[in-house]
């Protein structure tokens, strides 16, 4: 398979390889550099890293609002 990097520094990725690995836009990939060439893999969240967390969330809060989040670290009137 043969993909082409444009002027830009980016590459596509076939259809069929998006969807065998479960990619989507926006998702991140790790590069290892070897002596034979190159590795590309999907970069994954270790979900074992939130196991000190299991039972110390309450399982009826709400979801995190996002973009109230985003908003308040821009608002220069929270800003010390």
């Amino acid at each position: 398979m043969l993909l082409t990097i444009t002027s830009k520094r980016q590459v596509t990725f076939p259809r069929q390889v998006m969807e065998n690995l479960h990619l989507r836009a926006g998702d991140k990939l790790s590069i290892l550099e070897t002596d034979k060439g190159i590795i590309i893999k999907p970069h994954r969240f270790d979900t074992s890293k939130l196991a000190p967390l299991r039972g110390k969330i309450p399982s009826d809060l709400p979801p995190p609002n996002f973009d109230a989040i985003r908003h308040a670290a821009l608002d220069p009137n929270l800003r010390s």
